[in-house]
């Protein structure tokens, strides 16, 4: 049996700001070096070798102290400009990168569905809340992520060697993460990813499947990310600016 992921919460002063952050241990995966990463909803995650001493890991921290401020800084910016939904019509709503606007007809025979018209995604409700738009609009995402994330996933495990054969996927709602890649090496995506331009969906599908040849974030991970898409840090800049407009519920 594999031993579980264990994470740990830590702080340090950095001036007058106080750093939190969680220390994520993961003994089925070889991490090889401390790595620290700041999420689009500004939470910090430091990545640690299960032998990694405590007193090393708030040494990375705060050597990186600046740097962690700054991204978190950048993070809570783009979270202030962000409203929740209403799910009412006018609404904007992504869609492979492009903007579209909600139509929401409510009609009381009719079973809830989603379908894009031109410009707008139309949700037929038999009533209208919040609650009842959202789950349509969610089984819509849903269907279209199931059908793009087939295609694109076999377009670019095409040219991967250790690819032999397709790994198996499932979906799932995810509130800060586009996809994960398992020991096992099951992948699991968001359906929301969706929303975001195909060469983002390609970036975070080509991520998942380097963890199937480097079940960590080393430097031979990187090394196999930057062969096969040079431009990746651009890709994955753009799918971050534009999180907390895909994950906005």
């Amino acid at each position: 049996m594999q031993n579980a992921e264990s994470v740990s919460q830590h702080r340090i002063a950095y001036g007058d700001e106080v750093i939190t952050f969680s220390v994520r241990r993961q003994p089925s995966r070889t991490v090889a070096r401390i790595a620290i990463h700041v999420e689009p909803d500004a939470r910090v995650w430091v990545d640690a070798p299960d032998a990694a001493p405590l007193a090393d890991v708030l040494a990375a921290v705060k050597k990186r102290a600046r740097w962690i401020s700054q991204h978190v800084g950048a993070a809570r910016a783009r979270l202030a400009h962000v409203l929740p939904r209403e799910y009412v019509s006018g609404e904007s709503l992504h869609y492979l990168g492009r903007r579209y606007r909600l139509k929401v007809v409510v009609d009381a025979g009719a079973r809830a569905e989603a379908r894009m018209r031109g410009a707008f995604v139309t949700v037929t409700t038999p009533e209208h809340t919040p609650i009842a738009v959202r789950a349509a609009l969610d089984a819509w995402y849903r269907q279209r992520a199931r059908e793009v994330f087939a295609h694109r996933l076999a377009a670019t495990a095409a040219p991967l060697r250790w690819v032999r054969q397709l790994p198996p996927t499932r979906l799932q709602f995810m509130t800060v993460q586009w996809g994960s890649c398992s020991p096992a090496g099951r992948i699991t995506l968001n359906p929301l990813l969706v929303k975001a331009p195909r060469e983002c969906i390609d970036y975070v599908l080509l991520h998942e499947l380097c963890h199937l040849l480097h079940h960590n974030h080393s430097p031979r991970f990187y090394r196999t990310l930057d062969r096969h898409m040079p431009n990746w840090r651009v890709v994955k800049e753009r799918l971050d600016d534009m999180a907390q407009e895909v994950f906005r519920a």
